[in-house]
């Protein structure tokens, strides 16, 4: 079987087992008071977990251990995970695993299309793990989903939140070509700390990404996300907004970084409440039509009430232009 490497020259076979990766140990710290969450009880949270679980699909609410579940959850509101759950990177902050992942499921996208109409959903995000093994990273496989989500559900608003597609000519023009309301891919953190928390990756490979997709597509809201908490400084979270700023995006979501291991990425510091709120004013100050900003804020917690709000803000800007 032919070796395949991730971006950052490790051999994927070397990374089936998480557990196996070589990072020092850092304990979690205890969470502050305004980041506890309580445990999901619904009866619509696990009616929602019934829908994913009859269809044969992964959420990234699950993968990802994402903190806003419960709530989600019971709204009957998911994130699909496209293409598996196994990623071929190794970032320090994911929780989803890593190694090197099975064959592509082409009945897949026709699955989340019926799960999305079964759960009556206005607005759906789909993401995916990195794909660095297919030769598109997944791109037509994005572009299949929200053609059939668009067929089962035709009033649904789609967000697709993509992987960098780095090295892969083509792939986010397919992307673009099947018109999704919303194209996000997360910087995630600073620069200088791109090394460490996300090596596969370049940050300014992202950032062109971004640029691109809003040239291909002027009309499609262009979206990122960073995490805050990893010893970054606020002058270089500013120079990030600046950054996304002149590549055109309109929406930023800004969350707490929260550590799903000891054997990940160490917790620098958890930003207050009141810190989130002053970065949220910035942001709108530099001009982003949309700004999510709170230390539970995740790309696609509440994503389509934000929709909504975004799509209103484009109106206004426009009817003032």
């Amino acid at each position: 079987m032919a070796v395949v490497f991730d971006q950052s020259g490790k051999d994927l076979r070397a990374l089936r087992h998480p557990e196996k990766r070589e990072r020092p140990l850092s304990p979690v710290p205890r969470k502050p008071d305004w980041i506890r969450v309580k445990a999901p009880t619904s009866r619509a949270f696990g009616q929602t977990r019934e829908i994913v679980r009859s269809h044969g699909l992964v959420t990234v609410c699950e993968e990802a251990g994402c903190p806003n579940i419960g709530e989600c959850w019971a709204k009957r509101h998911a994130t699909f995970m496209i293409m598996g759950d196994t990623c071929t990177r190794a970032c320090a902050f994911c929780d989803v695993k890593t190694g090197l992942p099975g064959a592509l499921d082409h009945g897949e996208p026709e699955r989340v299309a019926k799960a999305v109409a079964d759960l009556a959903l206005e607005h759906v995000v789909i993401t995916s793990v990195d794909r660095d093994d297919l030769e598109d990273g997944g791109a037509e496989h994005f572009a299949r989903t929200i053609r059939a989500i668009r067929e089962a559900a035709p009033s649904t608003t789609v967000e697709v939140l993509t992987p960098d597609f780095l090295r892969k000519p083509g792939a986010l023009e397919t992307v673009i070509a099947a018109k999704p309301d919303v194209f996000n891919h997360n910087l995630e953190t600073v620069p200088r700390l791109y090394l460490k928390i996300r090596p596969g990756a370049r940050y300014f490979a992202s950032l062109r990404l971004l640029q691109q997709a809003k040239e291909i597509d002027p009309q499609a809201f262009t979206k990122s996300g960073m995490m805050v908490g990893l010893g970054e400084t606020r002058e270089e979270v500013m120079q990030v907004m600046d950054d996304l700023r002149a590549a055109g995006v309109d929406f930023l979501t800004i969350g707490q970084y929260l550590q799903p291991s000891a054997r990940h990425a160490a917790i620098d510091r958890f930003w207050t409440p009141d810190e989130f709120k002053s970065l949220e004013q910035i942001a709108y100050a530099k001009g982003f039509l949309m700004v999510s900003a709170s230390p539970l804020t995740r790309s696609s917690y509440l994503a389509g009430d934000d929709f909504a709000r975004l799509r209103t803000a484009r109106q206004a800007q426009l009817a003032g232009a």
